[in-house]
């Protein structure tokens, strides 16, 4: 099995747990910010079954009807897990809102304040081991589930401090307004996760940076004399490249076809931890300005 979908597996288990704990005392309890992360845990939950479906079916051979694969999946997986962070803090913020107008007491603070403990020791040992798989697959899936239980992380220490507070003070407002933060904090995390799935998903370029290396080599090819049409794409953990390649129009195909393997090589180095998909199109002359070519990609 995968390094990524053990994560998943690993996670999917993790937010079974927790949901059962802070369920429980969330309804015992009464607080809102206990059955907030209550239910934030049964949406990872469910979000961690998703993206197992979605890495499973992410590294499937291109077949007939898909040419190129389905690496789309992973970005439509961290839109949608993205998506669900910010419904569910649009659901924390009501709930937040009306325990302020309808104030009422808390019981069972003491088992609260263990199960949140125990939660933010479980979560923090997960978020290590998804960052570590995050970063040694540089998967967008894993990448977006391990910033997930990380806001949850933040949100279950605020909670434990908010119970704290009340059992000292006595004070109920705490509840609802560390609830307020929560929900703020969950989709202010989610829109970048958001927006790089949808970047993904609409074919968007390398950034700058990574098409100015792919340039240099380019330049750098003394059997070459110019080149254009330079088109690039990242899907999941595949990059897509085509460019057009101009040879002195006396040069053999064979000697054109060894450089262009040459620059693919080359190139490829560059993103040693992605699956890298070049077309390099060899031209006699510089046709750019004749032709408007379409992406192959």
């Amino acid at each position: 099995m995968r390094l990524e979908k053990k994560a998943t597996v690993i996670s999917t288990s993790v937010a079974a747990v927790l949901v059962l704990m802070k369920m429980t005392v969330g309804i015992l309890s009464g607080s809102i910010a206990v059955l907030a992360s209550a239910i934030d845990s049964l949406l990872d939950l469910t979000v961690s079954l998703f993206n197992y479906f979605a890495l499973h079916n992410s590294e499937k051979n291109p077949d007939d009807n898909f040419n190129f694969g389905r690496s789309k999946i992973e970005p439509l997986a961290a839109v949608i897990e993205g998506t669900v962070i910010s419904l569910s803090a649009l659901f924390i913020l009501y709930e937040a809102l009306v325990k302020i107008a309808y104030p009422r007491e808390m019981n069972f603070m003491s088992e609260s304040i263990w199960v949140m403990t125990a939660s933010i020791i479980i979560t923090a040992v997960l978020v290590v081991f998804l960052n570590y798989v995050a970063k040694k697959t540089k998967n967008m899936v894993i990448k977006a589930d391990a910033l997930h239980y990380k806001t949850d992380l933040f949100s279950n220490g605020a909670v434990l401090v908010a119970l704290a507070l009340i059992s000292m003070t006595g004070e109920m407002l705490i509840d609802p307004i560390l609830g307020i933060g929560i929900a703020i904090y969950m989709i202010y995390s989610a829109f970048p996760i958001i927006k790089e799935g949808v970047l993904m998903l609409l074919d968007a370029a390398l950034p700058e940076e990574d098409i100015q290396k792919i340039i240099k080599i380019l330049e750098s090819e003394v059997a070459t004399t110019d080149y254009h049409y330079l088109q690039t794409r990242e899907s999941g953990s595949h990059i897509y490249i085509s460019v057009h390649v101009v040879f002195n129009v006396s040069i053999s195909l064979y000697d054109a076809h060894v450089v262009s393997d040459k620059l693919e090589l080359r190139i490829k180095e560059l993103f040693e931890d992605k699956n890298v998909h070049i077309i390099v199109h060899m031209d006699p002359y510089d046709d750019s300005e004749i032709n408007d070519v379409e992406d192959v990609y």
